[in-house]
């Protein structure tokens, strides 16, 4: 028989004095979630501190994003990502302390989520086109652009569901990403903001048609807003005059037809431009009466033959009046050389 000294048997150590008071303020803390509100409660103050941290994130990385990206609608997107994903944080540190398991979260979402997505497919498409705007660059903050109905406007804002535009009317316009993505956007101010007009005029055939171009172009570079020389503007290969140029268009019924062509300095006023343009040439060309340049206007002449019947033509000039035989009234102006 082995004999030897028991080894001591081991004695449990004190609980450290401040465990029931510990214990004492979980269960009180258990027993407030157990409130009706409360929870509710909890989660909105934490969204609370985090929309507060969000913004002071956003001061704090504002200058090194805005560094970071060149395009200020790249910026704007990234810090509001920042600041959606730090609410977002507080929120679910919000559900966990309220005692909402997140595991029972995710289930949920999985479970709705076939619901859910027919109701959010359309968001999630403008997401994605506004991904494909903010990466294809067809536009900036600030740029002038012409939407497909003729509304021109200053892009306000770009966000990844919708382009904000403030329109020339004083109205704000707000677009789903979607839209841009699929129709036609002219972008009037984002390489050179020069914008070349046009204008149709109608010169009679018995005009000096040379001397016509020539008061036309003339008048059109009197005018603040239209460049009216220097170089040649090149868009792509080609290469235009700067300044106004008149062209032959086609012979029409009444006249003969000179495009002028001209340059504004910037797209933002063209009913302006045009309207200065429009009342230079007629100032020109109609004020001074030894320019051998007329405005066409239609001019209608009436013949008649042994078959056309007998009409009744009245002539007055000078005040006289001078009246045939038969049948219907028709006044022609004797002026006209009817």
């Amino acid at each position: 028989m082995q004999t030897g000294t028991p080894s001591p048997t081991p004695t449990p150590s004190p609980p450290p004095a401040n465990s029931g008071v510990v214990a004492t303020v979980v269960e009180a803390y258990r027993t407030v979630l157990t409130v009706p509100g409360v929870q509710i409660a909890v989660v909105i103050l934490f969204l609370a501190l985090g929309a507060v941290a969000a913004t002071y994130f956003v001061r704090l990385l504002g200058r090194p994003v805005a560094r970071r990206f060149a395009r200020e609608s790249v910026a704007q997107v990234v810090l509001r990502g920042v600041r959606f994903g730090v609410i977002i944080l507080f929120g679910f540190l919000g559900l966990s302390v309220a005692g909402v398991k997140i595991g029972n979260i995710v289930l949920s979402v999985t479970v709705f989520s076939a619901v859910i997505g027919i109701v959010l497919a359309p968001i999630v498409g403008s997401i994605i086109s506004g991904v494909f705007v903010l990466a294809d660059q067809p536009f900036e903050i600030g740029d002038m652009v012409e939407l497909p109905d003729g509304t021109r406007g200053f892009v306000e804002e770009i966000t990844l569901r919708y382009t904000k535009i403030f329109t020339v009317d004083n109205t704000f316009e707000v677009i789903p990403n979607s839209y841009v993505r699929d129709h036609r956007v002219t972008n009037l101010s984002a390489e050179d903001e020069r914008t070349r007009l046009r204008l149709p005029i109608l010169v009679t055939y018995e005009s000096d048609v040379p001397r016509a171009r020539t008061l036309i172009e003339r008048a059109a570079a009197s005018c603040e807003t239209v460049i009216e020389g220097g170089p040649d503007i090149r868009i792509g290969v080609a290469r235009y005059p700067a300044k106004p140029t008149a062209y032959i268009d086609s012979f029409a019924d009444h006249g003969i037809q000179i495009t002028l062509r001209y340059w504004a300095r910037n797209p933002y006023k063209p009913l302006t431009v045009r309207s200065q343009v429009q009342t230079a040439v007629y100032k020109t060309l109609d004020d001074d009466p030894s320019i051998d340049v007329e405005f066409a206007y239609p001019h209608s002449h009436l013949v008649f033959d042994d078959t056309s019947g007998v009409a009744q033509v009245a002539m007055r000039e000078n005040g006289s009046h001078t009246e045939g035989a038969a049948v219907g009234d028709v006044d022609v102006d004797a002026s006209d050389g009817s």
